[in-house]
């Protein structure tokens, strides 16, 4: 059952793409700007930017495949329906039936890896790209270290075989979620209660929770295959890189000396929040994005 919960002035369509049925919130005028949330949230991660943004840009905000209601396609014994490669192609068709060749995109978490992985695949499609509060996925693996490892422990545990995970957080999937958000956060009371519900009503879905762990096995594999094929190639465009100062990233990685192995034209500041900057500390989000995106 889809939510009744919308973003503020955004209207809603299904965009079948090579691979998935996409859900996509859309509003405003002005150039294109993609927003991909992260996990275990939804599209309604960006209440608090979206509506703002769209005064200014044509936003398009989706949910993932296997996220939210967007849909969970079946898998493979190597992940590939739910690599960061196939999630891209989803953006690209979903942005080319809304219109466009060219965007601007933003992500945050599991969305900023789909957006380093499309800025790697699709360069000349991208104008401008915004990872939030990620390292990439090959450095942060090369670089684990039992701080990072216990914090986000989630990346081992998610990518355990035989169901492992699936049954673990289907006994409590509400108990998992809320445990994420605060474990991960610096200001939890910055969420609003309403929207945590409707990330509950998806991730309470067993196909979402067998879905998200796809995408981490994913990252834990032919992720990993794809990043090591592309280890030398930069990407082109300009590239913001925007961290939570309490969180882990920023904490234990020189987050602006990594992306500038990574990209050609990096640039980035932490902000005053945890791992979700969006709900934690949106105005300091939003400003950073408009500046970015309007120049």
């Amino acid at each position: 059952m889809q939510s009744t919960l919308k973003l503020n002035g955004f209207n809603y369509t299904t965009i079948k793409t090579r691979g998935a049925q996409i859900n996509v919130a859309s509003a405003g005028k002005g150039a294109p700007l993609l927003l991909l949330h992260g996990y275990p949230q939804t599209h309604l991660m960006w209440h608090k930017v979206a509506p703002a943004l769209s005064k200014k840009f044509h936003v398009i905000c989706p949910d993932l495949r296997g996220y939210g209601d967007s849909s969970k396609p079946s898998t493979d014994s190597n992940h590939l329906p739910y690599s960061k490669r196939e999630m891209a192609k989803d953006m690209i068709d979903v942005m080319h039936q809304m219109g466009y060749d060219s965007f601007n995109v933003a992500g945050h978490d599991r969305g900023a890896r789909v957006t380093h992985r499309m800025a790697l695949d699709y360069p000349e499609k991208i104008i401008k790209a915004a990872v939030l509060d990620i390292v990439p996925t090959y450095e942060m693996f090369q670089q684990i270290n039992q701080v990072v490892a216990t914090g986000y422990y989630h990346w081992f545990f998610l990518i355990q075989d035989n169901g492992v995970p699936e049954h673990l957080i289907g006994a409590d999937p509400g108990f998992y979620l809320k445990d994420k958000l605060q474990r991960w956060s610096t200001y939890p009371e910055n969420f609003d209660p309403e929207i945590v519900n409707d990330y509950l009503r998806c991730f309470r879905n067993p196909a979402t929770i067998h879905a998200s762990c796809e995408d981490y096995r994913a990252a834990a594999s032919i992720d990993l295959e794809h990043d090591k094929d592309d280890f030398n190639t930069k990407v082109q465009c300009p590239l913001l890189v925007l961290w939570g100062e309490h969180g882990m990233m920023g904490k234990h990685f020189n987050m602006l000396d990594v992306w500038k192995t990574k990209g050609e034209k990096v640039c980035g500041k932490s902000l005053n929040s945890g791992h979700f900057l969006a709900e934690e500390a949106s105005e300091e989000t939003l400003q950073n994005l408009e500046m970015f995106f309007s120049n």
